[in-house]
């Protein structure tokens, strides 16, 4: 079966451009990923410059700024690199598959995703410019938007098409092609929150690409799926069937859109979960334990979406029940990061840079999770709601949270991509100057919110006489905008001189000493379409690290 996959690929366009190995397709969703995410980086610089200085861009250019700045961020960015890229390229490897289970279905998800991308980016060339109804899309305003949000819609529709194509594969690879031996409790960490993940995104997408289709159908065919009666446009009366529920739309997009946060952050901890283990050189801690936080955790994700709903006015009952569903879904939430923490306990710590950006990912995103409690009870959440506030819980659990986990991962398995390790002193620079400017950004957003300004205000405040007291952490939040732009030279100048680089002769194919099957079984880079010379078995758990009486202070998952 492998030498068959061998001989797949033959031209440098069934090589390259239309490949269907999932390490190239894994690189090309983390390549494509990365470059949607500076262009959404780049918009958040606007909008902050324009905060500051009022004028800089019209108001309803910041609106498209900002419903695209989030949108690439979480759906163009995020997600792509930490499922499609990581989980792309490492899962096979990592149960010993030579390959995803179908990789024509992969091909076409990673190009559904980047035509979907390109759609919405098309926005900007259109009259009205990009859709600039907010990053929710939320109806009837979306439905009597400009054309730019018909555009984002069918971006949308693509996007979530790729997103159901790769979770299939992912389910079908993981149960059907692990290698033998490969039980599920001897599954890494990692493959265990890319299956979960997959999952998430199975039950939770196709509620929101359904609804995706009925606003389309409610903006091209006068439909009211959404769109209620005697709406007042412009001092006149809508003329449309009426009838329809902007609520409706909110329950599916929410139910969507709060499972979202845990396809962020639950390969980002798998990826965490791995440098962990490898650099305190000894198990972690309740591991089985972990998984069973996992697996609740993605069961409640589905039962608290409408804690964003509060001011909708859905009931006390309701609002209870929502309520008690949020507090208890933060209960695995702790159990896995206080299982992160007794595991540095007693461990002989090596701080690379993998690990530092591991390390700090701890309490970053555990500023995100305790910020967000108050979010989820109607008393706290009302006068919340909107307000800065929510915009600082969030980032803190997507970009110091997320995104310094993906870099965490890149920084980790770059040598096993290329064959060649990224420096380690200018990782440490970048990770120190990240780390600095990500706390310095996000944090005065909470004072902000607190003291009641609103988000989505195209001068930042200023027009308010209630938040003149706090409008100057604008000038404050865009400096350190540019200064986390800055820190991340050192990344880039990293990527391109060990490209650059000569590989050694001989590389070594397990530079960290780590116990799973990309590390042991497969040489740095791994060979062509098929991964391995021959399927290897498996023996024993993922992280046996400091075992008593062996050779070496680690144990590979293939060695008898």
């Amino acid at each position: 079966m492998i030498k068959d996959i061998k001989c797949n690929e033959k031209n440098f366009w069934t090589k390259y451009i239309f490949s269907q190995d999932h390490k190239w397709i894994g690189i090309q969703y983390g390549v494509t990923a990365l470059f949607f995410m500076l262009f959404g980086f780049w918009l958040m610089v606007v909008m902050r410059y324009q905060m500051v200085h009022s004028g800089t861009i019209s108001p309803d250019m910041y609106n498209s700024f900002g419903v695209m700045h989030g949108t690439i961020m979480v759906f163009l960015g995020v997600v792509p690199v930490i499922v499609g890229a990581f989980g792309n390229y490492l899962l096979p490897l990592q149960i010993g598959a030579p390959d995803m289970a179908f990789p024509k279905l992969n091909m076409a998800s990673y190009w559904f995703y980047f035509l979907g991308g390109v759609t919405m980016l098309a926005g900007f060339a259109l009259p009205g410019g990009a859709a600039n109804s907010g990053w929710t899309s939320y109806p009837p305003l979306a439905n009597i938007a400009t054309i730019g949000q018909t555009v984002w819609i069918f971006g949308m529709v693509f996007i979530i098409t790729s997103s159901l194509l790769g979770s299939i594969n992912i389910i079908v690879t993981t149960i059907q092609l692990r290698a033998p031996g490969l039980t599920w409790m001897r599954l890494p960490f990692f493959v265990w929150t890319q299956l979960v993940t997959s999952f998430i995104l199975l039950l939770a997408f196709p509620p929101l690409e359904a609804a995706g289709i009925l606003q389309l159908m409610d903006r091209l065919a006068d439909t009211s799926f959404f769109m209620p009666s005697g709406l007042v446009v412009g001092g006149e009366v809508l003329q449309n069937s009426g009838g329809g529920s902007p609520l409706l739309w909110q329950h599916l997009f929410w139910f969507l859109a709060h499972p979202e946060v845990y396809v962020l952050i639950l390969p980002a901890m798998g990826i965490i979960a791995e440098i962990i283990a490898n650099n305190i050189r000894k198990p972690l801690w309740g591991y089985s334990l972990m998984v069973k936080s996992v697996l609740f955790l993605a069961f409640m994700s589905f039962i608290v979406w409408a804690h964003h709903m509060f001011l909708t006015g859905m009931g006390q009952g309701m609002s209870y029940f929502f309520a008690i569903t949020t507090m208890i879904i933060s209960v695995p939430s702790v159990i896995l990061l206080t299982c992160f923490i007794l595991s540095l306990w007693g461990g002989s710590i090596r701080y690379n840079t993998p690990m530092l950006f591991a390390l700090s990912f701890i309490p970053m995103f555990g500023i995100g999770g305790l910020t967000g409690l108050p979010l989820g009870l109607p008393l706290s959440d009302i006068p919340l709601h909107d307000t800065y506030y929510v915009i600082g819980h969030f980032h803190y659990v997507v970009a110091p949270g997320t995104i310094f986990a993906i870099f965490a991962g890149i920084y980790f398995w770059f040598p096993k991509i290329t064959g060649k390790p990224l420096n380690e002193i200018l990782g440490k620079v970048h990770f120190i100057f990240s780390f600095i400017f990500m706390n310095l950004f996000f944090m005065p957003m909470f004072f902000q919110g607190l003291a009641g300004l609103s988000r989505r205000l195209a001068d930042g405040g200023q027009s308010y006489a209630h938040t003149q007291g706090i409008v100057h952490y604008n000038d404050f939040m865009m400096y350190a905008s540019w200064g986390l732009a800055i820190a991340q030279l050192p990344f880039i100048i990293n990527i391109i001189m060990t490209l650059m680089k000569k590989r050694d002769e001989n590389p070594d194919s397990n530079p960290w000493k780590a116990t799973t099957l990309e590390w042991t079984a497969a040489p740095s880079p791994p060979i062509g379409h098929g991964n391995f010379e021959t399927i290897p078995s498996v023996y024993r758990g993922p992280y046996e690290y400091s075992v008593p009486d062996a050779e070496e202070d680690f144990i590979p998952q293939n060695k008898n």
